[in-house]
C-alpha cells in the first residue's frame, strides 16, 4: 500500500521586488489611502454656533457640537425661549445621517486589513502566488469588487455630507428656534463648521476608488485568463489524451 504524498507547506521567503511592479507598489497606495479615507472620517469632531438676542437685550450662545456617525436625531441643544430669562427649550438637530459614513469607514477598515493580507502573499508568498492559479483569480475578483464598493460608498457619503452639512448650519439651528419667529427677536448666524477634513475624507474615496480600478488590470494580467498556458501545463494536458 502506497503512503500518501504529503503535501508541502507553503515557504515563507522574503522577496520585495513585487513592490517595484505596479501590482505591488499601486497595494501599498491602496493600504495608504484607505487609512487616509477612514480616518479623516470616523475622528471629524465639529461645532455649529448662533445666538439669539431678546428684546429686553439678554443674549444666548447656541452652541451644537456633532460628531462621526452623525446621529444628529440625538444632538440636542438649548434656546431661550425670550418669555423668561429662565425658561429654554429643549431641541434636536434633523435625522440620522449614520448609514452613509459608517459603510464607508467599514469599506475603508476592510480594505486595510485586506491589503495588508495581500502585501504579506506579495512579499512572502510570491512563488506560492505565482504556481496557485486560483490566488491571482480571487485576487482580481477581490480587486474589482473593492473598486465597486469605493465607487458606491464614496458617492453614497459624498451625498451624506451635504445632507450632514445642510442639518448642521447655523441657519439650521435659528429655523428650530421659536423665538426666532418674533420681530423683536435678533436671531444670528456663528462661524460656519469647519469641514475640510470631512471633504478630505470624500477625495480620498474616490481616489482610492481610481486605484482599485486601474489595479484591476495588473491583476488580471496574472491569472490564467490573461497568461498563456505553461509548458508543464501543456504537457500534463498531452499525457491525458488518449489515443
Amino acid at each position: 500500500m502506497e503512503r500518501a504524498a504529503v503535501q508541502k507547506r507553503p515557504e515563507f521567503k522574503l522577496d520585495f521586488s513585487p513592490l517595484k511592479e505596479p501590482i505591488g507598489f499601486i497595494k501599498v497606495l491602496q493600504w495608504i489611502f484607505a487609512v487616509f479615507a477612514f480616518a479623516t472620517c470616523c475622528g471629524y469632531t465639529g461645532e455649529s454656533v448662533a445666538s439669539v438676542k431678546c428684546s429686553n437685550g439678554q443674549v444666548d450662545r447656541i452652541s451644537v457640537l456633532f460628531s462621526y456617525p452623525f446621529r444628529l436625531n440625538l444632538i440636542s441643544y438649548r434656546a431661550l425661549t425670550c418669555e423668561n430669562v429662565s425658561v429654554y427649550d429643549t431641541l434636536y438637530l434633523s435625522r440620522d445621517y449614520s448609514s452613509s459614513p459608517e459603510s464607508f469607514v467599514t469599506i475603508g477598515v476592510f480594505t486595510f486589513l485586506y491589503c495588508t493580507a495581500a502585501l504579506v502573499l506579495y512579499v512572502g508568498y510570491q512563488s506560492l502566488y505565482q504556481q496557485n492559479k486560483y490566488l491571482p483569480i480571487i485576487d482580481f475578483v477581490v480587486t474589482a469588487l473593492f473598486a465597486f464598493l469605493w465607487l458606491v460608498s464614496s458617492s453614497a457619503w459624498a451625498q451624506g455630507l451635504t445632507n450632514v452639512k445642510n442639518a448642521t448650519k447655523p441657519t439650521a439651528l435659528i429655523s428650530g428656534v421659536r423665538a426666532c419667529q418674533r420681530p423683536s427677536v435678533v436671531c444670528a448666524q456663528g462661524a460656519l463648521p469647519t469641514m475640510g477634513r470631512l471633504n478630505a475624507s470624500v477625495i480620498f474615496g474616490y481616489m482610492n476608488f481610481i486605484l482599485w480600478s486601474g489595479n484591476s488590470w495588473f491583476v488580471y494580467k496574472e491569472t490564467s485568463w490573461h497568461k498563456p498556458a505553461s509548458p508543464q501545463d501543456v504537457a500534463e494536458q498531452g499525457d491525458n489524451v488518449q489515443y
